[in-house]
Order: C-alpha cells, then sequence, then structure tokens
C-alpha cells in the first residue's frame, strides 16, 4: 500500500468518525423524538452528489469535502451548507423541528457534542480495559543531560520533585505537560533531596515540532529497572554494522551496568563518537559488541530502537480503573489545550505555532499514522472528538452553542410576548457563516505560513 493511500486513508479514517459521530448524535435525538430527519450528508456539504433514500432520509454524498451535515424539516439552520429543494413534500406538523417544544430542539442541539464527548471517553476507557493503563512513573528523576534545563537548574538525579510550578505533590505526567506549554519560561520547583527542600528555577529548553514550540526539562524519571531490548536497527547507521541484533538484550555500556535505555542514551551520549563496547545477551549466551554513535538530530546515537513492549508498561485495572483512567485523560486534554489558548489571549504564545486547522490537524494524522500504525490514531481521535464536541458548544451561530444561544433568546423574549423572526434568523444564520469561514481562513493561513516558515 502506497505512502499517499495509507495517508488518505488515516486522514478519511479519523476525521470522518469524529464528524459523522458528531452529526449521528444530532440524527439519532431527533429520531427519537419523531422529527422527520429530510438529509443526512455522510461526507461533504452543499449541493448532493449521490446517496440513496431510505424512508423520508436522503443518505448522501455532497459536493464540498467539509465536514458533513444532518438536515432536518423545519429547521434552517442547516439551510445555508445545501442547495433548496423545490420539491419539498408536505410535512405532518407532528414531524417538524420549528414546532417542537424548546427542550427538544436543546437535546438535538446537545446531542451532537455529547456523542463526541462518549467518543472521547470511550477511547481510552477501551483501550485501558484491553491494554491496561500506563504506569505513570513517580516525579523522582532519574537521568539528567548533561548541559541541559535540568542540570543548569541544579537538579540532581535522585531529586523527588514535591513541587512545580505552585502545584504539590505534581505527578511525572502533570510535570512533563506544564514544561510542554512553557518554552524558555522560568518555572519554580521544589526538589527533596537527603530530607530537605530545595527551591528552584528550571527553564525548559525550546523545541520546534511541526511548526509548533514546546517545553522540555531535560531529565528523565527514574522508572525502576527496565529490560534494553533492541527492538528495531537503523540501516544506516552503526548499530548495523556492528553484528548486534533484534532482540538481544544490553546489560552495559562500558563496562557500566544499565537498568533502563535512559541511562544507555546518556552513555552514549557522553561517549560521543568513540568507541562503544555492549556487552549483550543473546538467548543465555553472553556476547561483546563493539560499535560507535553517530550525531543525529543533535543527538549522538547508534541507530537502534527499544523493545515497546517493554517501554510502555502497563498495569491492569478493572471497569472502575479504566472509567478513571478515561476521565483522567480528557481532563488532561482540556487542561492542556485550556491553558495554551490562555497563553495566547495573554500573549505568552502566539496564535500561529497554537492554533492549528485542517493543514495542520491533516500532518499530525499523517505523522501518527507513519509513526505509531493506524492504532496510535486513536490518541488523535479521542483528541479531535473532544475538541470538536467543545468547539461546537461555542455560542456562535451556524454552530450548536450558536443554536442553543438562538433557543435562549427566544425563551427570554417569550417572556415579553415577542417572537424572533425568520428574517433575523436566517440574519443570525449567514452572520455565523461569515465567521465559521473566517475562522477557517484564519487557521489556514496559520498552517500555511508554518508550512513555508520550515
Amino acid at each position: 500500500m502506497s505512502d499517499i493511500l495509507i495517508a488518505i486513508l488515516a486522514i478519511v479514517f479519523v476525521l470522518g468518525v469524529a464528524i459523522n459521530i458528531h452529526e449521528f448524535g444530532h440524527f439519532i435525538v431527533a429520531k427519537i423524538f419523531g422529527m422527520r430527519v429530510e438529509a443526512y450528508s455522510f461526507f461533504g456539504l452543499g449541493p448532493r452528489v449521490f446517496g440513496f433514500k431510505v424512508g423520508h432520509t436522503d443518505y448522501r454524498i455532497s459536493a464540498i469535502p467539509l465536514g458533513a451535515y444532518v438536515k432536518l424539516y423545519g429547521d434552517e439552520g442547516a439551510g445555508p451548507l445545501e442547495a433548496k429543494d423545490s420539491t419539498a413534500e408536505q410535512v405532518p406538523e407532528s414531524e417538524l423541528y420549528e414546532l417542537r417544544p424548546r427542550w427538544q430542539k436543546f437535546l438535538v442541539m446537545l446531542g451532537g457534542p455529547f456523542m463526541n464527548f462518549v467518543l472521547a471517553f470511550s477511547i481510552p476507557l477501551g483501550i485501558a480495559l484491553y491494554m491496561g493503563v500506563p504506569v505513570n512513573p513517580s516525579p523522582v528523576v532519574g537521568t539528567v543531560k548533561a548541559g541541559g534545563a535540568a542540570e543548569q537548574a541544579g537538579i540532581l538525579p535522585g531529586d523527588r520533585i514535591v513541587k512545580f510550578d505552585g502545584i504539590e505533590s505534581p505527578s511525572w505526567d502533570r510535570v512533563r505537560d506544564d514544561a510542554l506549554l512553557s518554552p524558555e519560561k522560568p518555572l519554580p520547583l521544589t526538589v527533596e533531596r537527603g530530607g530537605q527542600r530545595l527551591d528552584l528555577t528550571i527553564t525548559p529548553s525550546k523545541f520546534m515540532q511541526q511548526g509548533q514550540a514546546g517545553g522540555e526539562l531535560d531529565m528523565e524519571p527514574d522508572g525502576g529497572t527496565v529490560p534494553v531490548v533492541v527492538g528495531s536497527i537503523q540501516s544506516d547507521m552503526p548499530a548495523a554494522s556492528s553484528g548486534l541484533q533484534v532482540g538481544d538484550w544490553i546489560t552495559s555500556v562500558n563496562g557500566k551496568a544499565i537498568k533502563d535505555p535512559t541511562e544507555m542514551r546518556t552513555i552514549v551520549g557522553e561517549t560521543k563518537d568513540g568507541p562503544i563496547t555492549l556487552a549483550v545477551d543473546r538467548n543465555g549466551q553472553k556476547v561483546d559488541i563493539t560499535t560507535s554513535a553517530r550525531e543525529k538530530d543533535g543527538a549522538y546515537l547508534i541507530g537502534i530502537g527499544f523493545d515497546q513492549n517493554l517501554l510502555n508498561r502497563r498495569e491492569s485495572v478493572g471497569l472502575a480503573g479504566a472509567a478513571a483512567y478515561a476521565v483522567d485523560t480528557n481532563l488532561r486534554i482540556l487542561r492542556l489545550t485550556g491553558k495554551a489558548l490562555g497563553q495566547v489571549g495573554t500573549g505568552e504564545r502566539s496564535a500561529r505555532d497554537t492554533v492549528s486547522g485542517p493543514i495542520g490537524i491533516g500532518q499530525v494524522i499523517v505523522n501518527t499514522v507513519f509513526s505509531a500504525g493506524f492504532f496510535g490514531l486513536l490518541s488523535v481521535l479521542t483528541m479531535i472528538s473532544l475538541s470538536l464536541g467543545v468547539m461546537n458548544l461555542l455560542p456562535i451561530p451556524m454552530l450548536d452553542g450558536g443554536q442553543i444561544m438562538v433557543l435562549g433568546i427566544e425563551k427570554v423574549m417569550s417572556w415579553f410576548g415577542a417572537t424572533l423572526s425568520m428574517a433575523a434568523r436566517e440574519r443570525i444564520q449567514l452572520s455565523g457563516l461569515a465567521i465559521v469561514l473566517l475562522l477557517m481562513v484564519t487557521v489556514i493561513f496559520f498552517d500555511v505560513s508554518r508550512l513555508i516558515g520550515n
């Protein structure tokens, strides 16, 4: 299968599932209340290209390849999305969306975001039940990169982080996440060393990935002993010609016993391009391998990958533990997203380097499928589905939140015996369409400018 086909299938899978689960939420709630659904476009907006009809509903593919939608009889909210149908049949008033109570309309609008939240919760829940939850290491420093941010801050291996950027007793993931959003920004932390607490300040090193700026602490946690087993060998690197084989268990480097891959990386980095001697356990036999490192992407590497089954350690949990992990995963995504957008609002981060449009999202999907396979796309699908659910609750006309806002306005007006005219509704919808198109143009501009800048 060609790389182009894989990329296309990955994008269609992630965006297709996230968008259609949203539209299915509107669809199923409307059906439950007996509202007639005129059209369900699985793919695209605008004029119908082809499809099939079941009952009163036209299931279709539409011309403009942007999203999907559900059109209810009597609902003009999707009017700007499709061509007008002059042959529409007379529909019983009992099936018209427009004549239903506001609470039913509210639930129909809420159905889309709700299904996005259900999907975002279900994916990590299913993974946790099937594979267990990742072992989150204690906030104890295992290794410190020479000359990196942690060493400059005075952090030593064995230090326990007891406070980070104002957060008491943080997890290692929390420390890493907060640093990720704070490149080159001094952050206070407190470590426990030898029974005493020391107040330090660390400035995360800045790195760029896919046009996005991030921060890293240049230190790794003490994850306990992890067998260092070769999982892959790069054909163009020194390890390929050294006699090293996939499945070899590396027990020492330059005569020093190692307990995890991070310690091996540190020793190799310190040796640079000098000779490196590896003691290897190969099916119970001791083998000595001599190789060297080569500089690549700013680091000295011998060109091996480690067995991911040993690195990505997980522990089995029951339903309650899996549900807690799923909730924590979603809250973590929301916290990171909210903090990043808050930094944009305060000027700490550039909107260009933070907000992604369809091109940027496509890049993330493609990079993920080639690095982690289609299974790796599940984490991306979780983030996109959650973001889509939240975004659609914003009070912008054309979005679900805007429709809910209009229902609220109508309710308040009804207290005074007034109604919202059809002309006013159309103006609201068109203004919402203009806002959405402006936002789309803006994020696409950000995507293109990042591509050019790279």
